[in-house]
């Protein structure tokens, strides 16, 4: 765990892969793919989806969620605060239309309000925090699970046409690309299980891939679209101050709420972390499947809300590892947070 509390910086931390990400939203804005490039882009992107959520479905081990389950108080707090509290302040935002939001950036902020939460930054993070990590690890796999069903329901439901994809086609294909895959993977785990967990570094390039793939698609969709010059630096600005009162709103509710339902600490913190984050890599392939050519403005408060969320993260996680000893509970999290931990904090 140590190891891993290092390559932490020790404020405002910008992952390798954050930069990344940044330098492929570049690349789609200076060399954009269009006509036959952008079909073949599209495709392997697509493909490469469908093996980001086959190898969702081979690592999850199912006997590890069935264990969870023991502590379903916890779990149903952290999906009330993903798939309630979230999507309610979420709606309260369509207030900061037209003067602050406009009606396309505002669409990308409900959305974000409306995705999974992480799994690997919730783990990592609540055990450089000192947290209950086993509850981190089921918490943020139930969420990222259930967001494959509840994400597209709730877009469809709350969002209706103003994404331009929501159609029961839409949510066909939302079950073809991720679903099946990810079924596919539960029914193989058998067999390739292991090699996954020999492999997991390598596969997390994989990962890291197929989002960027999806990101430099999407991005390269709205420059031939035209649609960045609907968006001005105040708009970005005013986009930032709303996320920062959404995210300061959800680690108070997490954490003062948690309180009152009688966690202890190291419960407190894993709700914390992982009900008061949202996943990139979940949501971006939903965006593009659901929003089509405008997904390159529904993800980007998405991606703005990812970074944010790591800087803040990163700094409350460090502050509560300096908490009193005598705050603690005794709780087994140091060899489930050693195995987990090691995975890339950027990525969830």
């Amino acid at each position: 765990m140590s190891r891993r509390t290092m390559k932490l910086p020790s404020w405002l931390p910008i992952d390798p892969y954050i930069l990344a990400l940044i330098g492929t939203v570049v690349l789609a804005a200076l060399l954009p793919a269009s006509g036959a490039a952008a079909d073949v882009a599209g495709g392997v992107s697509t493909g490469a989806v469908a093996l980001l959520f086959f190898l969702y479905g081979a690592r999850l081990s199912t006997a590890e969620a069935l264990d969870g389950l023991r502590h379903w108080r916890l779990h149903l707090t952290v999906l009330a605060c993903t798939f309630v509290a979230f999507p309610l302040l979420g709606l309260a935002g369509e207030g900061l239309v037209p003067y602050v939001l406009t009606p396309e950036l505002y669409s990308g902020f409900l959305f974000l309000c409306l995705v999974p939460s992480t799994i690997q930054s919730s783990i990592a993070f609540t055990s450089i925090a000192r947290g209950n990590v086993p509850a981190a690890i089921c918490a943020g796999s139930f969420s990222s699970l259930a967001g494959i069903f509840v994400t597209p329901l709730l877009a469809a439901a709350l969002l209706g046409n103003s994404g331009g994809g929501f159609s029961a086609d839409a949510l066909l294909k939302i079950g073809v690309q991720l679903l099946l895959p990810f079924a596919a993977g539960q029914l193989l785990r058998r067999w390739i299980g292991g090699f996954l967990t020999r492999h997991k570094k390598v596969l997390g390039y994989v990962d890291r891939g197929s989002i960027l793939l999806v990101v430099y698609t999407a991005f390269s969709e709205g420059m031939v679209a035209g649609i960045w010059h609907q968006v001005t630096p105040v708009r970005l600005g005013a986009l930032l101050v709303a996320e920062a009162a959404l995210l300061a709103l959800m680690l108070a509710l997490t954490w003062y709420g948690a309180k009152r339902l009688g966690f202890d600490r190291g419960d407190r913190i894993a709700i914390q972390f992982a009900g008061s984050k949202k996943s990139l890599a979940s949501g971006l392939p939903m965006a593009s499947v659901l929003f089509g050519a405008q997904a390159s403005l529904a993800v980007l408060p998405l991606m703005l809300f990812h970074q944010m969320q790591l800087m803040v993260c990163a700094v409350i996680a460090k502050r509560r590892s300096r908490d009193p000893e005598e705050e603690f509970r005794e709780r087994p999290t140091a060899p489930a947070g050693g195995r987990m931990a090691e995975e890339p904090v950027a990525v969830g």
